[in-house]
């Protein structure tokens, strides 16, 4: 039981950062229809700029952590943001009125060309931390949770609650809304569109940076290759979860997580990647809408 319980807890903290990561693809296609490929490297981007903010931040003497984390979150919020508007205005928004494997072909294009500036600017290998949240906390006699799942689990809940409220109670969340419903209507009655979709990619850029930054401080060790395989199982999870809904994002997430971390832990490490995308598959046959999405309905 008590390594069920541990398991448990490695998951819900996995599944934190995949959900994270999962809010930024489901609201961009929440609002045009399609899937941001380049969302994997922008969290990829996040790790990155957070290491530098540490590198920096020691080289001139700043070490009282609270400050080292809260300046590592900004600095790689505020960075990948740039780059999430830059995505939608490269590549999505000149493309917006063609055809709609144009947008999708542009955005795999982006992630390669990002995937590769950081190879060629940050080299080829492994970049470490060392670990900076240290400590855990005892659940019982074999169960511990670490500060820095705490950190995770808490910062994931504290945004997820905010971007709801976010999406559901502000004049940007209903300009979402609207533009999500009909983004022609949606203009006709005063909504600025373009500035609609560029803020919802900041934003799902901002989440990723977040995501980035936990994956850096929870394993200690980041590359280039890192945002390809967590895009694709974030992307996993959204669709899981149902594309286009924010709980289901964060829902699939959880989901993906937890089967990874209990497939690893019960049967086998290697095939844990089967698993997740066993389940998304078998999800998909029985609910081809996901666990909380909404069935597409054709307008006329």
């Amino acid at each position: 039981m008590d390594y069920f319980l541990q398991q448990l807890v490695n998951g819900v903290t996995l599944g934190s950062i995949y959900g994270l990561i999962a809010i930024g693809y489901t609201m961009v296609y929440g609002i045009i229809g399609m899937i941001n490929f380049a969302h994997g490297e922008v969290f990829m981007i996040g790790s990155f700029i957070a290491l530098t903010v540490f590198l920096l931040l020691a080289a001139i003497g700043v070490t009282f952590l609270p400050i080292v984390l809260l300046l590592m979150l900004v600095v790689a919020m505020l960075f990948t943001a740039l780059w999430g508007w830059s995505i939608e205005r490269i590549a999505y928004r000149p493309l917006r009125g063609s055809f709609r494997l144009a947008p999708l072909i542009t955005a795999i294009g982006m992630s390669i060309f990002l995937q590769n500036f950081v190879q060629l600017t940050q080299g080829a290998r492994v970049k470490p931390l060392p670990p900076q949240v240290t400590g855990t906390v005892m659940i019982t006699n074999g169960v511990q949770i670490s500060y820095m799942q705490i950190l995770i689990i808490a910062t994931t809940l504290v945004l997820m609650v905010a971007f709801s409220l976010l999406i559901t109670r502000t004049p940007l969340g209903r300009q979402q809304r609207a533009c999500e419903q009909d983004a022609k209507m949606a203009s006709l009655l005063g909504v600025n569109v373009d500035r609609t979709i560029s803020l919802t990619f900041v934003m799902g850029a901002s989440l990723a940076a977040v995501a980035g930054t936990m994956y850096l401080l929870y394993y200690g060790v980041i590359d280039f290759y890192i945002g390809f395989l967590a895009g694709v199982k974030a992307f996993t999870a959204a669709v899981l979860g149902g594309i286009g809904s924010l709980p289901g994002a964060m829902l699939g997430g959880l989901a993906i997580g937890l089967i990874e971390t209990f497939w690893a832990g019960y049967f086998s490490v290697e095939y844990k990647d089967v698993a997740a995308f066993s389940i998304l598959a078998i999800t998909l046959i029985f609910l081809p809408s996901g666990l909380l999405g909404r069935p597409e309905v054709e307008k006329v």
